[in-house]
């Protein structure tokens, strides 16, 4: 995509947004942004339900299968680098004041049937892939980003970042206000503890708790894992 066709796009968006974005159901706002919004995103799928008061930024870059919800208050920001793109697959809702965040040249990649709870927030710059029927409780926080802090005399902010992505499986529950750093993976069928802060891989069918967070046990006996499941522990993040 040229500068010149992501100025008009981005155009088109804050005209079309700032008309009818903020429109409640009463005067069939839904309606009208589920008509209207085809034309904004990249991809959009059938019964789509927008609910007034979300901000779009570079919705081109987005996709949104069938069934998506999204909340008043969200906001989607694939704006910046060309190669950005937010994707929610069918059946995802993405409840209030959720705050979605690609930065720069980056994939966040949330899968059929997850939800996503009030307050959280789930940003770049890295890859971010959140499998099937996932469970994100409020206020949690999935930053695939690490600022670098080594050298004292310059400030953290001048030093640059790192972004290796996170990876959660299919079938997760986060507990309210978990936070999630970058180079995570959190195996299928985990449950994180509410407050927890992950800053090591977590197997599959585990449940952790704590800051950092540990596993204290497996939701089921060891031999009755599938071993293809642990294979996701060394995938690369989309």
């Amino acid at each position: 995509m040229t500068k010149s066709t992501s100025k008009l796009n981005r155009l088109q968006e804050v005209l079309i947004t700032g008309l009818i974005g903020d429109l409640p159901a009463i005067a069939l706002g839904p309606k009208l942004r589920k008509l209207i919004y085809r034309s904004l995103f990249s991809r959009m799928g059938k019964s789509i339900y927008i609910q007034n008061g979300v901000e779009l930024l570079g919705a081109y870059n987005v996709e949104i299968g069938d069934g998506v919800h999204l909340f008043k208050g969200v906001r989607v920001d694939a704006l910046g680098h060309e190669n950005n793109k937010i994707t929610l697959e069918e059946g995802v809702a993405v409840e209030r004041n959720v705050d979605i965040g690609a930065l720069d040249n980056t994939h966040i990649y949330i899968d059929k049937g997850t939800f996503i709870g009030v307050g959280s927030c789930i940003a770049g710059p890295g890859n971010v892939k959140i499998g099937k029927r996932c469970l994100i409780a409020a206020h949690s926080g999935i930053f695939a980003n690490n600022h670098n802090y080594a050298d004292p005399l310059k400030y953290i902010a001048d030093q640059g970042v790192t972004c290796k992505g996170i990876t959660i499986g299919d079938d997760c529950w986060l507990g309210h206000a978990v936070t999630v750093i970058d180079g995570i993976t959190i195996g299928k069928g985990s449950v994180i503890g509410a407050g927890s802060v992950v800053t090591k891989d977590i197997p599959p069918y585990s449940i952790a708790v704590g800051a950092p967070a540990r596993v204290i046990k497996s939701r089921l006996p060891e031999d009755s894992i599938n071993p293809n499941d642990l294979e996701m522990m060394s995938a690369n993040p989309v």
